[in-house]
């Protein structure tokens, strides 16, 4: 389907998704909020699709949230952590509110180093609505987290990567072909293993240990009933790169 809101193309099983309100900064508008809920829904579908990448277009990841959407009846960071497929953000410029609400709900996020970092709700006598307040200190901390939370303020992509906001920054001109690499990169893996592994991570984080354990013992043996597991084993033993396809 034809989208207004935001852009999105998909090649050699990677799925790009781009936020395109450059002249609203990026911000999210209940359009935004629901076409964001749809690719997603559309990416879990699509067997093809390894890896997603996501920006914003222009020089900013997202600036926040419209008013029409501060009651908080949209969330489309929910629908970006729901993708059961590797999310990359590529964070070009300033992901504040809800923007860094998306960025959080992504599993690596690489950033300019001209972003910039915040959830400043709290100043406007609310707080954040799509896991900003749960996926912030999973991240970093409880104690750094609150910290963030309770003084609305803004941080730079230096301070974000030394708290372990970002995995790392580069320079605005290098972003792109950065997050490209990584992305085919992660592609070149198989993609059942590679969703079982987001799912061993995400799941476990909130069981005991023990449960987490079972869980990636359940998950491994799972694998051996995959096509790709013995593409995996067999290319290994031929000396080839392999030849996945998602069953």
């Amino acid at each position: 389907m034809p989208y207004n809101t935001i852009i999105y193309s998909s090649k050699a099983h990677i799925a790009s998704i781009t936020m395109n309100r450059p002249s609203a900064g990026n911000a999210v508008n209940q359009q935004l909020a629901q076409e964001m809920e749809e690719v997603c829904s559309r990416i879990n579908q699509e067997d093809d699709i390894y890896v997603v990448t996501l920006i914003g277009a222009s020089d900013t990841f997202c600036s926040g949230a419209d008013k029409d959407i501060e009651a908080g009846l949209s969330h489309p960071a929910a629908a970006v952590a729901g993708i059961d497929r590797p999310v990359v953000a590529a964070i070009n410029g300033d992901a504040l509110g809800l923007g860094l609400e998306i960025a959080l709900s992504c599993d690596i996020r690489i950033a300019s180093d001209r972003a910039r970092f915040g959830l400043p709700q709290v100043a406007r006598g609310h707080i954040p609505m799509d896991g900003g307040t749960q996926r912030l200190p999973r991240i970093i901390g409880r104690g750094k987290a609150l910290e963030l939370l309770m003084t609305a303020e803004i941080i730079t992509a230096s301070e974000a990567l030394e708290i372990g906001l970002v995995s790392r920054i580069v320079p605005p001109g290098a972003l792109a072909g950065e997050v490209d690499k990584l992305a085919e990169t992660i592609a070149a893996k198989g993609p059942i293993a590679l969703r079982y592994l987001k799912e061993a991570v995400n799941k476990g984080l909130d069981m005991t240990l023990e449960q987490g354990l079972r869980l990636e013992a359940d998950l491994y043996f799972l694998l051996h009933t995959t096509a790709d597991r013995t593409e995996g084993i067999k290319s290994y033993l031929e000396k080839r790169k392999p030849k996945y396809k998602g069953k």
